[in-house]
């Protein structure tokens, strides 16, 4: 019974005009992380979308509370909370390659709705709160309070779900619409090392003597550049043409004064999930390994780490640290950060380590890779989360979803990527993109396909009705 009516809420063109509209809204602020200033811990984007979460909120006849700048609290009532949902309305960069709309432009086209964080994660927040609005307007009545949390840093760190920890108490059950159906319980752990190297300066030709990539440690790096002094552009398309072939990545050379500057342009995507972009950092190395440069330390270096990150290796079996296990998968790593200079390196590559990964089999390992090739190096594994199968809240999550799906024989799942409740005691993912859907998180013409979030809102709220009722 409760199902009809849930459906008969958001079955229609009115309810799916205002879902979009209210996303649309959040998506035209560029909530990218800026400056941090006095009561503005992650920049103005991030606040002022915010400031509009909540006033969409209140226009829905809840109670708000902007805590501090760092994360916007939306309450259902005022009895004991017994649920806590966390979105984030902070986004990645906007990045290069849109086709379909600009980021910050929101466009329905083909039942899909594209912008920077129309999936990740304005969407998914704009329907947990759309969720929260249909049990209010259905008059369901709530022995507990269910209290929605705008993030605004999820992106670089979760500094806000942290700051509001440190003062709030947990929930007895916390979801982040921040991944995919049907429900994750198991988030791989992290490894995520600063590596460097240094040499002589040399004037030695021909040589690398600039060269960067990517713009976040959790984003495959859609472009990397290089300068190559005492070369000219004749003398390397051929290995230009080769490698663009092999790798996918598009190379345009240019001309200067001393040699040739070269721009790779590939394909971005969430660290999480390597397989899906193209790097066009490891590319641009595959690229200048293979080019008649001199011997000097620029070269010997770009040598080193096209043999350590080869372009195409997503588990690090270059570096010695490929491993999988049955419950949460295979290691992924991806080289996502790198800058050169006349004079040394320094590059950032992100891996998300399954449950058997461990500081003798990972870490050690990489850290012996490195040290045979005379690079320094510093950083610590990050510990996997897990929330068991079998606990009455993952079992009720499943539950509700398979209610308003057809997937009848979904099983929880284990994700490479990092979400709000990593460290929160008995915390999963749960939605919002549905099994087999492309939404381009993180890259160019990201998207969430219009019926997946009305089932979502509908599975959200028999999710707090069954919570909290």
């Amino acid at each position: 019974m409760m199902q009809e009516i849930i459906n008969a809420y958001f079955d229609s063109p009115e309810k799916e005009a205002e879902l979009i509209a209210a996303i649309s809204r959040l998506v035209r602020i560029p909530s990218v992380k800026g400056r941090t200033m006095p009561g503005i811990p992650f920049g103005n984007g991030p606040l002022r979308c915010l400031e509009e979460a909540l006033t969409l909120a209140s226009e829905m006849g809840f109670s708000t509370q902007n805590y501090d700048h760092y994360v916007g609290l939306v309450d259902f009532n005022d009895k004991e909370t017994k649920l806590h949902i966390l979105g984030h309305l902070d986004v990645v960069g906007e990045g290069n390659g849109w086709t379909v709309t600009e980021p910050f432009t929101p466009l329905l086209k083909d039942g899909m709705l594209y912008g920077r964080g129309t999936d990740d994660d304005k969407g998914p927040t704009v329907a947990a709160l759309f969720a929260m609005k249909a049990v209010k307007d259905l008059g369901v009545p709530l022995k507990h309070n269910v209290r929605l949390i705008f993030g605004t840093d999820e992106e670089s760190g979760s500094d806000d779900i942290a700051y509001y920890y440190q003062r709030e108490p947990y929930a007895p059950c916390t979801f982040t619409p921040d991944a995919d159906f049907p429900v994750i319980n198991i988030e791989k752990g992290s490894y995520k090392p600063t590596i460097t190297g240094t040499w002589e300066q040399s004037e030695t030709l021909p040589r690398v003597t600039a060269l960067s990539g990517g713009y976040r440690i959790n984003v495959v790096p859609p472009e990397a550049e290089a300068s190559v002094e005492g070369i000219s552009a004749e003398r390397v398309s051929k290995v230009l043409s080769l490698v663009g072939k092999e790798t996918g990545v598009t190379f345009v050379v240019a001309a200067t004064d001393t040699g040739i500057q070269i721009h790779a342009c590939g394909v971005g995507g969430h660290a999480a999930e390597p397989e899906k972009a193209n790097n066009a950092l490891t590319a641009m190395l595959t690229l200048l390994s293979r080019l008649p440069l001199a011997d000097c330390g620029s070269t010997r270096a770009v040598a080193s780490l096209t043999k350590l990150f080869p372009h195409g290796d997503y588990h690090g079996a270059a570096l010695g640290v490929a491993q999988s296990d049955e419950q949460s998968g295979a290691l992924t790593l991806s080289l996502n950060l790198l800058e050169l200079n006349e004079t040394g390196f320094e590059c950032y590559f992100d891996a998300r380590t399954p449950l058997c990964a461990n500081d003798s089999n990972c870490r050690q390992v990489a850290e012996a890779a490195f040290a045979a090739h005379d690079f320094s190096f510093s950083g610590e594994m990050g510990a996997p989360h897990c929330t068991p199968t079998d606990s009455d809240f993952v079992q009720t999550l499943l539950r509700c979803y398979k209610q308003y799906t057809s997937d009848t024989q979904a099983v929880p799942l284990a994700t490479g990527g990092g979400t709000y409740v990593h460290d929160i005691p008995g915390g999963v993912a749960f939605g919002c993109s549905m099994p087999g859907f492309v939404s381009n998180l993180h890259g160019p013409d990201e998207r969430v396909r219009i019926a997946d979030l009305i089932t979502s809102c509908k599975i959200f709220t028999q999710t707090i009705i069954e919570l909290c009722g």
